[in-house]
């Protein structure tokens, strides 16, 4: 089946072969295939646990339907059913876990993503899957008849089987659970993983009793090794208590095959390596052998050490061990570093979130900005629109008085029209008259066709230019009159020339007849012009009906668009300070989460630095100016809160930042100060509050007032400066000068270190003799040695920190350099300084040795501490070098010159007190059986008085060096280098 999910890549022909089984009705069955199963989502394919989800409920309704049996296989089979839903539910929320749990140490903290909320979270339901496990391990060994051997019979290893896979799950959760539960307890307090402990401790247990009871079976002795737990739970309180730590490995022989001929996993013994690590470790503390005790009366030679010896190796012993401890404490608090970039890493996420609310604001400011914009350009459409309007009726104004012209226009071609009916009417009456009187003179006849003709003329122009014509013809019309009444009084005086006149009057019949048609033309451009001015009268009152109906609608719209822009100006100024709100709401909510984890006692354990507390405080005050200048553009003009906003923001993220790095601050600082710094922070928040509850109230938003908390931040930075540390006060471009001189102080301490010693070593070899001046010979020589060691180690850090100044500093000079890496610069002082100190002391206690005043143990301590101060120096000169220098290769080779200095003088050291102390090994041949046992009470006694003297002294050397630590990590900034 497992080589068939790998060949498929998945379960789908498993359960298709599954389903027709008849799984619910043979319990023994149903028992065989969880066993399969159960193997299958260990070492099939990865891709059986998809094609299996599916599945998931039946098996929980057969698990509740084999509940119901109490005996035989049917409740065997419901706990395996619910365990195997378990893993399935388990691997579904995990995927990072592969099947057979099988991961190292760097997955494990990649599943949970550096998170603690997910290794709490991960924790609880690795609980749940040991316990489901436990509880089918309990079932099967309460179902078994363990007072007889059923491990060698069919139906024992029918239910013994599938706890193999069992005590695989359970080896693997147990270990996860031990790991999780200290870095759990190395972020979070001890009081919050109360719960978490008691459940461990109680499957602890279990798991202890049922792996005890399993290596008895002979059943599992052929197939697999089970391990067996430490006889005490780990103790999660003490974070060194890791390192005993061993994870439990399950082992299975290769030379063994199960039943059902399953694949063998060869795995690593771990037995052999912990027995050694165990020997090793006993050693250390307890020696060697016993031969070098010095009541073994076995052995005469005469060198057998007294109980001081075997006291001070036991004292070697617990110098080691605790170096292992310094070792885990700098494990833990590298562990801790972590954990302080985990939750910056938060800290960036949640002010790239505050950023995206930024955009998403910015974005519907835009927005509306385009809405006004819009609306602007609607506005200019309008008023075109009105421009228009106007234009129209500019133009019907026009016509009305082109209108008003043809109608006076008209009116004069009546008039004219009717002067012309006149005139024909006279001129008939002249003719009837012209009639009677033909005997007219033939000069009047001429003067009548030449009258006649410009008439006709004058009709002729007339009726080319209409107003001007007209006028022409009432002219002639009153000269003809007065020509008339001049033929009339001449008429009575000639009737001679009858016959030239009756020829004049069919000329004039003639002119009269043309008269005639000029006035019927007249007639029919008088009809057309009514026409025309019809068509005008119609065409204006169309054009007037149209503009008005299209003015109406134009005002409309324009009222329509000038209430909507209104609305829309309301809308925008509501939405803007709805905005406001909002932002300042969650700003609110910010600083007062800030002032709630004041009071959180699982922030009690986070520390922080002065200088940390100063540069937030210096961006809120820097954020506040910002701040004040956006709110006074605001509140001049209500559309810039665009410029507010950002403000805010930031605003409550530096202030929410500072309360917390000053409470952070206070944990590390003295009483009174701690107090009035949380105290102030305290304020400021309140403060904080005011003012955001202040910008949220319409009313209240113009007379918002941060100054208090301006004023709150300037105490809280004075608070800051009186907790910097007195190494910080140096000036910066005096780093350089200092370093310079620290090095120099340094090779100066170690040449007249070296002075002193030759003259010790002249002054022993002239006053002493035999064994004390070759004891003392040897103790100065190799510290002669030490002492040139340390000079060629100071030698190459100088021409190595020389390099990289001259490679990192590019254009500016060395003291700029120092001054930018401050920290770096301090603590390469701080090396040279303990370089120098170091020297000093170890040639003091060595003039106290020769002197016969002194102790041995006091040289070996100080020669390991100036090994200790020059591998500070070297690590503080490789921080910054290049991996490839030269100069580094050099100063490797000094160190490790140093190191086997050091060694020459521990073990000449220890080679000169033993001839020293050879004469006054004991003689054990005169002195009787009495003495010998008043001798050994003796010994007794001081035996205990130095282990109590003993305990005391490592409680004072634990406290010193915490006092050491703490001093030195305020010295150096190594609290802030650990937030960095």
């Amino acid at each position: 089946c497992i080589l068939g999910t790998h060949h498929e890549k998945g379960a789908q022909t498993f359960w298709s072969v599954v389903n027709r089984l008849p799984l619910s009705g043979n319990a023994v069955l149903c028992w065989k295939f969880c066993h399969v199963f159960h193997k299958l989502l260990r070492d099939g394919h990865s891709n059986v646990l998809k094609d299996s989800v599916r599945y998931k409920n039946e098996l929980s309704d057969m698990s509740r339907m084999w509940g119901h049996l109490s005996e035989g296989y049917g409740q065997l089979c419901s706990i395996y059913l619910k365990l195997l839903r378990t893993k399935m539910e388990f691997h579904t929320k995990n995927p990072r876990f592969p099947g057979n749990l099988q991961m190292s140490d760097r997955q494990l903290d990649e599943a949970g993503e550096n998170d603690v909320n997910n290794f709490f979270q991960l924790t609880v339901e690795m609980f749940d899957y040991l316990e489901c496990e436990l509880n089918l391990f309990q079932t099967v060994f309460s179902s078994l008849d363990m007072s007889r051997s059923v491990s060698v019979t069919a139906a024992g290893q029918c239910r013994l089987a599938p706890l193999i896979q069992v005590i695989l799950d359970c080896s693997h959760l147990y270990d996860y659970t031990v790991k999780l539960l200290f870095k759990l307890h190395s972020c979070l307090p001890a009081d919050t993983l109360q719960g978490h402990r008691d459940r461990f401790l109680e499957q602890f247990r279990k798991l202890k009793d049922l792996f005890y009871r399993s290596s008895n079976l002979q059943y599992f002795k052929r197939l697999i090794q089970i391990p067996q737990l430490p006889e005490n739970p780990p103790n999660f309180l003490r974070a060194s208590a890791l390192s005993e730590h061993i994870s439990p490995v399950v082992v299975i022989p290769a030379e063994a095959s199960s039943p059902d001929s399953e694949p063998i996993t060869d795995l690593v013994e771990m037995d052999t390596a912990s027995q050694s690590l165990f020997d090793n470790k006993f050693d250390d503390i307890f020696g060697s052998s016993f031969s070098s005790d010095p009541f073994n009366f076995n052995s005469q030679n005469g060198m057998n050490k007294d109980d001081k010896d075997q006291l001070i190796e036991q004292l070697y012993g617990e110098i080691a061990a605790l170096k292992e401890e310094l070792e885990n404490f700098k494990a833990e608090s590298a562990r801790g570093a972590v954990q302080l970039r985990g939750r910056a890493s938060e800290l960036e996420a949640e002010l790239a979130e505050q950023r995206h609310l930024k955009q998403q604001a910015q974005d519907e400011s835009e927005f509306l900005r385009a809405e006004l914009e819009e609306l602007k350009k609607q506005r200019e459409d309008t008023e075109k629109a009105q421009r228009s309007l106007t234009e129209i009726e500019r133009r019907a104004q026009a016509n009305e008085q082109r209108y008003s012209k043809l109608k006076e226009k008209y009116s004069e071609l009546v008039q004219n029209h009717a002067d012309l009916l006149r005139k024909n009417a006279e001129v008939t009456k002249q003719v009837t008259v012209a009639r009677q009187a033909q005997g007219d003179v033939e000069r009047e006849k001429k003067e009548l066709e030449d009258s006649f003709q410009r008439v006709s003329e004058q009709a002729q122009r007339k009726s080319q230019e209409q107003a001007e014509v007209l006028d022409t013809l009432k002219r002639e019309l009153a000269a003809s009159r007065q020509e008339l009444q001049v033929l009339q009084g001449t008429l009575e005086s000639s009737t001679q020339v009858g016959v030239e006149q009756s020829t004049r009057i069919t000329g004039l019949e003639q002119e009269r007849d043309s008269l005639s048609r000029a006035a019927e033309q007249h007639r029919e451009e008088m009809a057309a012009l009514r026409a025309e001015l019809q068509q005008l009268q119609d065409m204006l009152s169309r054009e007037q009906a149209s503009s008005k109906i299209e003015l109406e609608t134009l005002q409309t719209q324009l009222r329509d668009k000038a209430s909507a822009e209104q609305a829309l100006q309301r809308r925008l100024a509501e939405e803007q300070f709805a905005l406001l709100q909002g932002t300042a709401r969650e700003a609110e909510r910010m600083v007062q989460d800030a002032l709630s984890r004041l009071e959180d006692p699982a922030h009690i354990g986070c520390t922080g630095s002065a200088d940390c507390l100063l540069s937030r405080t210096l961006a809120a005050s820097e954020c506040m100016d910002r701040l004040r200048d956006a709110h006074s553009k605001y509140l001049s003009n209500h559309e810039a809160v665009g410029s507010l906003l950002p403000c805010l923001a930031l605003f409550a993220h530096l202030v929410s930042d500072t309360l917390l790095q000053g409470s952070a601050t206070s944990h590390v600082a003295p009483m009174e100060p701690a107090d009035r710094l949380l105290e102030m922070c305290k304020e400021c928040g309140n403060e904080a509050m005011s003012y955001l509850s202040a910008l949220q109230d319409p009313g209240t938003v113009e007379g918002a007032d941060c100054s208090l908390v301006m004023t709150c931040l300037g105490r809280i930075s004075a608070i800051g400066e009186e907790l910097r540390p007195r190494g910080l006060d140096v000036k910066q471009e005096e780093l350089g000068d200092l370093v310079d001189k620290e090095m120099a102080a340094t090779a100066a301490a170690i040449e007249t270190a070296a002075a002193r010693i030759e003259e010790m070593l002249s002054k022993s070899r002239a006053g002493d003799t035999g064994v004390k001046l070759e004891v003392n010979e040897r103790i100065l020589g190799s510290c002669t040695g030490l002492m040139q060691a340390i000079h060629v180690l100071v030698l190459a850090s100088k021409d190595l920190q020389r390099e990289i100044v001259e490679s990192g500093r590019g254009a500016a000079s060395p003291k700029e350099f120092y001054a930018k890496n401050s920290r770096w610069t301090e603590g390469l002082i701080s090396a040279s300084k303990a370089v120098g100190w170091g020297a000093t002391i170890m040639v003091d206690a060595a003039d106290l040795v020769v002197q016969g005043k002194g102790t041995f143990e006091e040289l070996m301590v100080c020669s390991r501490e100036i090994a200790a101060s020059t591998a500070q120096l070297v690590a503080a000169s490789k921080v910054k070098a290049d991996k490839d220098s030269v100069n580094l290769c050099k100063l490797q080779q000094a160190s490790r010159g140093v190191n086997l200095a050091t060694a020459g003088v521990v073990a000449s050291t220890k080679a000169g007190k033993s001839q020293v102390e050879e004469k006054d090994s004991m003689d054990f041949s005169s002195m009787t059986l009495t003495q010998i046992k008043r001798q050994e009470m003796d010994s007794q006694v001081r035996v205990l008085e130095l282990e109590n003297q003993l305990q005391k002294e490592r409680q004072k050397l634990g406290e010193l060096r915490k006092k050491h630590y703490e001093l030195a990590g305020v010295a150096e900034g190594w609290e802030e280098e650990g937030e960095w």
